[in-house]
């Protein structure tokens, strides 16, 4: 069993170890060490003792010349064509080019780093049956950054990720286009200036490099760590919101969340209240008239809660889904038998996009429900209109909120399932499919519209509770109100905050918002 954890140690951890692939314990974590930060990574002596075994049955099963899917048979409808042993080699390269028809623009680099190092790990759990040399070239291009371009369409999340796996493998064999240095580059040309050379594939091993669900899983695997990141920066601004909206810290308390034990609810409410601690504000209007907050500050820990919930089961999926063999066919050493089989199939993975999707942007829609309390005045009970002091001349938030209200409302179209959808290809021998990478593209563009929403919550929220000076907010609005001031100045004349919004959204991005928030306001749950 693996187990998503769900915690954060702060932005790139100061980790220095390489992460070392055994094909059995690869975290989240672990991928963005190496996607995002750079991190290195080399193969554990048990995953080539694995990869040993596993590459010496296909070659059994070439000497006997016996029908085997992808090694002496074609692929897809063509399964029952024989390939003579003579032309095995041929096949795998002539696989990887009919295969790499990808169109759109490229994915994000890091979702293309971290899809070559889970099909590393893939084939380090030893039944993809490829040589040693194969899985080393993909970690050799990983240390020295040779990206390939990978074009983002094509992808039907069934037989896996076959066109964008064909493009991220086209440069091992010297052929498509990557990254290196700065330059855009033939494969071979990339792989010469950063000192490698092509491999030759052999029986069997352009199959192992396009079957399977890496591209889809990088989505899950990256995306929950910012997800994971945005839920606690969510409970951030929210407490954030109610310090500046004079509303009551009563809805946190542990008593009402033990009633309803739900694991995320009570973490989200744990940390807000533990966020409000020491408020001056809430304190100096604890006895008036207020009876109830409205549901986006009453039920905050409601809705974030459920969104956690959600995340989890996305962090358990992605944690499985980076440690499993989605080959086909898969190689037995220990019985020395090649099955076909159907782990390819990206379901599982797209419908925990999909939900991550909709968990996120909940977390959005609330987030923009209390900036409207900020800067509206018939809400705010005594802020002034959007947040500034020369209202008229100057419009303030006014904005800011409109530009949430619309990524929210964006994020409602994209969160339609993609996972519910299916369409057959292969001339009906593939007649079922996940749509998983689709999921996975909705998904991070969700993300990146939610952290930005967060955003701009946190900048009103710090411009808002300003105005109660000199009373002070609570801990954690403090450290929220410090970290927001060292990327945005107080907003006083009108000015462009449209960098201050993407700062503060990278900052939630990269773990360095909930880290400086967590110095000083202590670990969030």
């Amino acid at each position: 069993m693996y187990c998503w954890m769900g915690h954060y140690t702060g932005p790139a951890m100061a980790r220095t170890t390489a992460v070392r692939l055994t094909g059995e314990d690869l975290t989240p974590d672990d991928v963005w060490h190496v996607a995002v930060e750079g991190g290195g990574t080399e193969l554990d002596d048990s995953a080539r003792e694995k990869l040993a075994a596993a590459r010496a049955v296909v070659e059994a099963a070439l000497r006997k010349d016996e029908p085997t899917y992808g090694v002496t048979t074609g692929f897809g409808r063509f399964v029952s064509t024989r390939i003579p042993g003579e032309l095995a080699e041929e096949l795998q390269l002539r696989l990887l080019r009919s295969h790499a028809c990808g169109v759109g623009e490229p994915y994000p680099r890091e979702i293309v780093r971290a899809a070559m190092l889970m099909r590393a790990n893939t084939l380090a759990k030893g039944y993809s049956g490829t040589r040693i040399e194969v899985a080393e070239l993909l970690l050799d291009c990983l240390t020295r950054d040779v990206v390939p371009q990978v074009p983002s369409r094509g992808s039907v999340g069934a037989s896996g990720d076959l066109a964008p796996l064909a493009h991220l493998a086209l440069p091992l064999v010297g052929e498509g286009r990557a990254w290196f240095d700065g330059e855009l580059l033939t494969g071979d040309e990339a792989l010469a200036r950063a000192g490698l050379e092509p491999i030759r594939l052999e029986a069997k091993e352009g199959l192992s490099l396009v079957n399977g669900t890496q591209f889809m899983g990088a989505f899950a695997a990256l995306g929950v760590v910012r997800a994971q990141r945005l839920a606690k920066a969510a409970d951030v601004a929210c407490a954030l919101s109610v310090d500046a909206l004079q509303a009551s810290r009563d809805s946190f308390l542990p008593r009402i969340h033990e009633l309803r034990p739900l694991a995320g609810q009570m973490a989200a409410a744990a940390n807000i209240l533990a966020l409000l601690e020491g408020s001056a504000i809430i304190e100096a209007h604890r006895w008036c008239d207020h009876v109830q907050d409205a549901y986006s500050l009453r039920c905050a820990a409601q809705v974030h809660g459920a969104a956690r919930d959600l995340l989890d089961h996305v962090g358990r999926t992605a944690s499985v889904e980076l440690n499993a063999a989605t080959d086909n066919p898969l190689v037995f050493p220990e019985d020395g038998l090649v099955l076909s089989n159907g782990n390819f199939h990206g379901q599982p993975v797209a419908f925990a996009l999909d939900i991550m999707a909709i968990a996120v942007s909940e977390l959005a829609s609330i987030s923009e429900r209390r900036t409207e309390r900020l800067v509206n005045p018939a809400l705010s009970d005594g802020l002034p209109a959007f947040l500034t002091s020369n209202g008229g001349l100057n419009s303030g938030f006014m904005i800011p909120q409109y530009v949430a209200a619309s990524l929210v409302s964006e994020n409602k179209a994209l969160c339609h399932p993609a996972s519910v959808d299916t369409i057959p290809t292969s001339a009906g021998q593939e007649d079922h499919v996940s749509m998983g990478n689709a999921a996975g593209l909705k998904a991070w563009q969700v993300l990146a519209n939610a952290e930005r929403v967060v955003a701009i919550e946190l900048l009103a929220g710090a411009q808002a509770v300003e105005f109660h000076a000199p009373l002070e907010p609570g801990l954690g609005p403090r450290a929220a109100r410090e970290l927001v001031r060292s990327m945005s100045p107080r907003l006083g004349d009108d000015r462009s905050l449209s960098d201050d919004i993407e700062a503060i959204a990278s900052a939630i991005r990269d773990g360095s918002a909930v880290a400086a928030i967590e110095a000083e306001a202590g670990e969030l749950r």
